[in-house]
């Protein structure tokens, strides 16, 4: 999961941020409407459920460590923050000025919080492999 975190701060938010508003809400749009599949999800959601388990069973307190930055960090931060943005932004009607003027905002807000997300769904990762 940090990979796919790490692209988006690194990759494709930045590349949306160069082109015009209409084209990035487009593609921002798209790329929200697609990721909900039944390969991200079951990938996004098993490694906590996992992490938690395997906490639960070793009773490291590495694992606990790991487990809680990405519940905290990946879970909470996308439940709290982007999700509910990009609901904002699917609410608004394409191709406006409203929606180009959310946009300048949304990208750097989403940006910013995606890094946690990284930050966090990495430092899990050490976690559970030092667990």
């Amino acid at each position: 999961m940090g990979g796919v975190f790490l692209s988006f701060s690194v990759a494709v938010m930045p590349g949306l941020g160069r082109v015009p508003a209409v084209q990035g809400v487009a593609v921002m749009r798209a790329i929200n409407q697609v990721i909900v599949n039944p390969v991200f999800i079951p990938l996004f959601v098993g490694t906590g459920v996992v992490g938690v388990v395997a906490a639960a069973v070793g009773g490291s307190w590495v694992l606990w460590v790991g487990a809680g930055l990405y519940v905290v960090g990946v879970w909470g931060v996308t439940g709290v923050r982007n999700v509910p943005w990009n609901r904002e932004l699917e609410a608004l009607p394409p191709g406006t000025a409203e929606a180009a003027e959310y946009w300048v905002g949304y990208l750097r807000r989403w940006t910013a919080w995606n890094h946690v997300r990284t930050a966090a769904s990495t430092g899990a990762a050490v976690a559970f492999v030092v667990g």
